[in-house]
């Protein structure tokens, strides 16, 4: 029995379909496909390998071997970072429940925030009640496009719903920055005439709050799409918000430096935007289809253009699908007018780029017998 890790299949149904061309192409039916954990199972050596490879190959799926794939990982996690599969996954289910959660905690604490806020006189509790209410609707934003990210692929969306998810991060983002500028527009004016503070209501509230937000950081923690990686950080920041708030608050018990409760609203406002402007711009970056940050189109085009029987290359385009999930379109010149050299040279660049997580491929070979292109290639580098 050989386990393939496949990529390629966005949805159950087309996993479905797959599965019966393949064994359609074989004497008896002895390929499986396990659409959750991505895995296409061969019952028997005693296959037409040839009849997979081709279908697979048609169908723009890779397969890699399991115990391949299992001695490269570490070697993969060290030349670019680790992610799961993306929405397409079994754990987008724990991801919607796990905003969920945190939805109902942020809508609900920040009413008691506005409550204890003007209670308290506190201006750090009241810009930090603007800001989670900001939360609490961008979460249930985030929660219904991370929701529809897990639809499968559809005659309208070929790759699937994943950039719904991306969708409920930038609009996270955008909450974010916006919140944070208005803290600051709010929050400046009172470093010129601070005000008294319940500062042992703080102290017990900021308690509550270091509680609800640490679980709610702890939840998104294990997620791994853009959405949660973002909502994660509105949690992160919250909870080390609120550390201040609890100094703060122990602070005053001692002194009369109100000033500080300003200071403290404009400091997490700044760290707010320091972080948020980052992921804002790669998610939008992710929309204009930029080849991803972390890979380098220059190094894939020189590896192709070393593969034997290539001489030329053109319209290398590589752009991400959810910020997981990547696509590549280019076209190669060749001198061999053999099919199966053609095809060999495509199996030898899908081998080659799907170590860089790119699972979509279209790869145009134009038959060059005189080598004309490439002798356009050495003028362009002379």
């Amino acid at each position: 029995m050989e386990q393939y890790r496949i990529q390629g299949i966005h949805c159950k149904d087309c996993a479905e379909k797959l599965e019966e061309k393949l064994n359609q192409s074989q004497t008896e039916p002895v390929i499986s496909i396990d659409y959750s954990s991505q895995r296409m199972t061969i019952q028997t050596s005693e296959v037409n390998r040839y009849a997979i490879d081709k279908i697979l190959e048609f169908e723009k799926v890779t397969k890699r071997q399991v115990e391949k794939e299992t001695e490269e990982r570490a070697e993969h996690h060290h030349n670019h970072h680790s992610h799961h599969h993306g929405v397409s996954q079994p754990g987008n289910g724990d991801a919607t429940r796990n905003i969920t959660i945190v939805f109902i905690l942020n809508i609900v604490f920040s009413l008691l925030e506005f409550i204890f806020g003007f209670l308290f006189n506190s201006m750090a509790i009241l810009t930090d009640a603007v800001h989670d209410l900001g939360d609490a609707i961008s979460i249930g934003m985030a929660g219904y496009f991370q929701r529809l990210s897990t639809k499968e692929a559809n005659e309208r969306y070929g790759f699937g719903h994943q950039r719904f998810s991306l969708l409920g991060a930038v609009f996270t983002a955008l909450v974010l920055l916006v919140g944070s500028v208005l803290v600051l527009y709010h929050s400046i004016p009172r470093l010129f005439n601070a005000e008294a503070v319940n500062y042992q209501g703080m102290f017990w509230l900021s308690i509550v709050a270091i509680i609800a937000n640490g679980y709610s950081a702890w939840l998104l923690s294990r997620g791994s799409s853009h959405n949660e990686s973002v909502l994660n950080l509105h949690m992160m920041e919250d909870l080390l918000g609120w550390i201040g708030v609890l100094v703060v608050s122990i602070i005053l018990h001692f002194t009369d430096w109100y000033v500080l409760d300003p200071l403290l609203s404009i400091a997490i406002a700044l760290f707010i935007l320091y972080k948020t402007w980052p992921i804002f711009k790669e998610t939008v970056e992710i929309f204009l289809e930029a080849t991803p940050k972390h890979l380098s189109k220059s190094d894939i085009e020189e590896s192709i253009l070393k593969l034997d029987d290539v001489s030329n290359i053109s319209h290398l385009h590589i752009w991400s699908i959810d910020g997981v999930e990547h696509a590549m379109t280019v076209t190669i010149s060749t001198t061999e007018s053999s099919i199966d050299r053609h095809n060999h040279i495509k199996e030898q660049i899908h081998e080659l780029v799907s170590h860089h997580n790119i699972t979509h491929k279209t790869i145009e070979i134009v038959y060059d017998p005189d080598d004309i292109l490439a002798v356009s290639l050495k003028k362009r580098n002379d």
